[in-house]
């Protein structure tokens, strides 16, 4: 009994006499600390005691598109722990190839009786996806929020990183450098993210011919082609829509016998975990993840409280942040 108070005391952050009085019902304590302290009991796997099994833990489905990616991992991890804070546990749902789909994940939540969902990256980005389990959501009246940008008339609240800041700043940090011929390579041509990046480029004049526009899967190895072609074509800057793509386009010039960055640039998006690690750095366009999925869980709180969200679309800022992969063009 003294280990299991020490351990949810530990898990919660509270003192070991606050988790006692919690499991033996006895007041004083906020309905916040209580609904954490008897989650971190669930996690742990330790059963509550008989008079407090009729309550279930509230449980908020955190689904992903994968976990490769490591931006994905860091959104779950900001966004679980503030869940966890307000006595919420998440339920994590990861896609697989050939796996579990986005779909089949909505209705085991459903079946779970969730108290909300939180998606981060998902076929809501895609406008040629299957869309009806979101509707099956709002149907249910789930509170539901989006992490970066969706097709229309979803209806849910979102937060996202601001696409067209963060294409104009790696542009013009190439521009500034010297860099005339400068290529793009985005996600598919349905998702929403890589249109607003291309829409961006275009709408502040850059010269963006279409031979200069790569798209591909999410992956370093889709980087690696779609950058492949673009540097065929004789662009020396790229500008890519996730850091994976950019590790590509790094891999593609090192195959064809061009430097990083003395020959070619490179610049990425997110500035997930160990850019600062590769070689050379990578120049990315930082997401603020902290403050994105903060927001996300205090949107998805609001709702379950009761509360009425708008719908509209919270723009966070990004950060240009320059290393290593990026530098002055080639001289002819």
């Amino acid at each position: 009994m003294t280990r299991r108070l020490a351990q949810v005391a530990k898990k919660v952050g509270v003192s070991e006499a606050t988790v006692s009085r919690v499991l033996n019902g006895k007041p004083g304590v906020s309905d916040a600390t209580r609904q954490a302290v008897l989650s971190a009991l669930d996690v742990l796997g330790y059963e509550r005691p008989t008079q407090l099994r009729g309550e279930r833990a509230r449980l908020v489905g955190l689904v992903l598109p994968e976990l490769q990616n490591p931006i994905f991992p860091a959104f779950a991890e900001v966004i679980g722990g503030a869940l966890a804070q307000l006595g919420l546990t998440p339920v994590l749902c990861t896609q697989t190839k050939g796996g579990v789909s986005e779909a089949d994940y909505v209705e085991l939540l459903l079946q779970q009786q969730v108290s909300g969902v939180v998606f981060a990256g998902g076929l809501y980005a895609q406008a040629d996806a299957p869309h009806d389990h979101y509707r099956r959501l709002a149907d249910r009246k789930i509170p539901v929020v989006l992490v970066n940008a969706s097709i229309e008339h979803l209806g849910f609240p979102g937060v996202s990183c601001d696409d067209a800041v963060a294409t104009e700043q790696a542009w013009r940090h190439l521009a500034s450098l010297g860099h005339e011929r400068i290529g793009l390579v985005l996600g598919p041509a349905d998702h929403m993210p890589s249109q607003r990046k291309l829409a961006a480029a275009r709408a502040f004049g850059a010269d963006l011919p279409d031979e200069h526009i790569a798209r591909a899967m999410f992956s370093l190895e889709g980087g690696q082609a779609a950058a492949a072609r673009l540097l065929d074509r004789g662009v020396t800057g790229i500008i890519c829509a996730s850091d994976p793509l950019a590790l590509g386009a790094v891999r593609a010039a090192r195959r064809k016998g061009l430097a990083v960055p003395s020959q070619v640039s490179v610049v990425g998006y997110d500035d997930s975990a160990f850019m600062n690690c590769t070689e050379p750095p990578l120049t990315t366009v930082r997401q603020p993840i902290e403050a994105m999925g903060r927001a996300a869980v205090e949107l998805l709180n609001a709702q379950i409280g009761g509360s009425s969200v708008p719908s509209e679309e919270l723009l966070f800022e990004p950060e240009l942040v320059v290393r290593g992969s990026t530098a002055q063009p080639p001289r002819d």
